[in-house]
């Protein structure tokens, strides 16, 4: 009887907790840690302050050199 209890548990409830275990973790690592929120964050930040910039050159290089963008 034990012996029957045993493979049971062996081939049924242990990989249905194993399973359970696993999807449980993958759960928790998708969402981002406060940490990495605050490096989007600042990186997002850091592109739209490099993206005016970049805008600012262009106007500054359309107004001097008007050709420019056929040279490159």
């Amino acid at each position: 009887m034990y012996d029957i209890l045993g493979i049971l548990f062996l081939s049924i409830v242990l990989p249905l907790i194993i399973i359970g275990h696993y999807t449980t973790k993958w759960r928790t690592s998708r969402s981002l840690t406060n940490a990495d929120q605050q490096m989007l964050e600042e990186l997002w930040d850091d592109s739209q302050k490099m993206e005016s910039r970049i805008n600012a050159l262009e106007t500054i290089l359309d107004a001097e050199v008007p050709d420019w963008r056929r040279k490159v």
